[in-house]
């Protein structure tokens, strides 16, 4: 039987590359794992222990993938990514000075169970739920 031991990497295609790693490396904390020549097209972020793939639509890689992600065509529906336990207010604050509005933080079931969690949007429009175990 084949048993998932937990996330490896998403990719998500993008015509704004700049603008979605400055989202997940300055806002969310990720860091520029590697990066591969422009023609290629990917550039990969260290998020915990899994990678988010950032994938120029216009590249190599992205070209087979079609047309650019849209407000009303995305790559998926949302993903998720687990936070080391904060406060809310502190989740709030750090996506503020970003200028990213944080709905209400709602209790969801996950991979960890029932947790708090909130959405928001990256700059494609992708959306991206921050789950935390709450302080």
């Amino acid at each position: 039987m084949i048993e998932i031991k937990g996330l490896d990497h998403l990719v998500l295609r993008t015509a704004h590359p700049d603008e979605m790693c400055t989202f997940y490396c300055d806002v969310l904390g990720c860091k520029v794992e590697r990066e591969t020549e422009p023609a290629l097209g990917l550039i990969q972020l260290r998020a915990g222990n899994a990678l988010i793939d950032l994938v120029r639509v216009d590249s190599q890689l992205g070209k087979p993938g079609g047309a650019a992600p849209t407000e009303s065509g995305n790559n998926l529906d949302h993903f998720c990514l687990q936070l080391k336990q904060t406060d809310e207010e502190t989740i709030r604050s750090q996506l503020a000075a970003h200028g990213i509005q944080a709905g209400k933080f709602v209790e969801r079931y996950g991979a960890q169970g029932y947790g708090k969690s909130v959405y928001i949007k990256d700059p494609d429009g992708n959306s991206v739920e921050l789950r935390s175990e709450i302080a």
